[in-house]
């Protein structure tokens, strides 16, 4: 039977990470999985409960967070109702927020303990997890979905010099139509660590398997990101799904009770992978 269970922990700043563990209680040992959302996004969003269970049903515990500054808070698991967070986020941050949920679960303390970790990063998510694979042996194998190759692809470049003089810089969420806020911190960041926070430069330094998959229709983190990943990586296996977009075919709200034809591919490939 698959069983969920869920943890509160203490992220940056103090600011509580909501996570979720789903595993089939029949192998509470399996392989440790951990997913990591991406800009705006959070880690009950669309299909991704639908996702987790199905790595379960195939041997995997799967555990997802909510980074600590992601504008939802422990109370508000699927909300932006912390925007002030939200602006003061870093790719900085996001590492260290990883760094907490690995060591929770190579600890053991309050899940049986995971000898290695496989990371499974999306969008954002994605460029996080490559810094953090290249920086942290724990990390077994790496899946990255549809990510990104630059954090600086994540805003059009001509903003950044008026980011900076106002201090603060809005983005539309198109699904809530709320402004979210954003810092010239976080460019600050950058700045600041140019050398760690270089997708491409660590993409290179990763020497544990990875896949590279992307949706070849993918209009918010082009196809070329990934092309430009395998070429700074390529001992990683690269595979395009035709026809796939930036979620696979996911919504949120999602209504289904069973896969998107294109994130059941990516699934797929990524267990398959993953079984190696």
């Amino acid at each position: 039977m698959i069983k969920k269970e869920f943890f509160t922990l203490s992220g940056a700043k103090g600011r509580g990470m909501l996570m979720d563990l789903t595993y089939d209680e029949n192998f509470k040992d399996a392989p440790l999985v951990i997913f990591v959302h991406g800009f705006k996004g959070f880690k009950d969003w669309g299909a991704h409960n639908l996702v987790a269970n199905y790595f379960a049903q195939n041997g995997y515990r799967y555990l997802k967070f909510n980074f600590s500054h992601n504008g939802t808070t422990p109370d508000n698991p699927i909300d932006f109702t912390d925007l002030i967070a939200f602006s003061d986020n870093t790719f900085s941050i996001e590492l260290d927020d990883l760094n907490t949920v690995i060591d929770f679960a190579i600890n053991g303390s309050a899940i049986p303990r995971a000898n290695g970790v496989y990371l499974i990063g999306h969008s954002m998510g994605g460029g996080i997890s490559i810094v953090k694979t290249a920086e942290d042996k724990r990390i077994k194998k790496l899946v990255t979905m549809g990510s990104t190759s630059s954090f600086h692809n994540l805003w059009p470049k001509e903003a950044e010099q008026q980011w900076k003089l106002q201090g603060i810089m809005y983005m539309l969420n198109s699904r809530t139509n709320q402004q979210m806020p954003l810092k010239a911190s976080l460019l600050y960041d950058l700045d600041k660590h140019p050398e760690r926070l270089n997708v491409l430069k660590k993409a290179a330094e990763i020497t544990q398997p990875w896949i590279i998959i992307h949706g070849d229709a993918d209009k918010t983190v082009a196809p070329t990101h990934a092309e430009q990943l395998h070429t700074a990586q390529p001992h990683a296996e690269l595979l395009l799904i035709k026809g796939a977009d930036h979620t696979f075919g996911g919504t949120h709200p999602y209504a289904k009770n069973t896969l998107p034809a294109d994130l059941q591919k990516f699934c797929n490939a990524a267990i398959k992978f993953l079984n190696k």
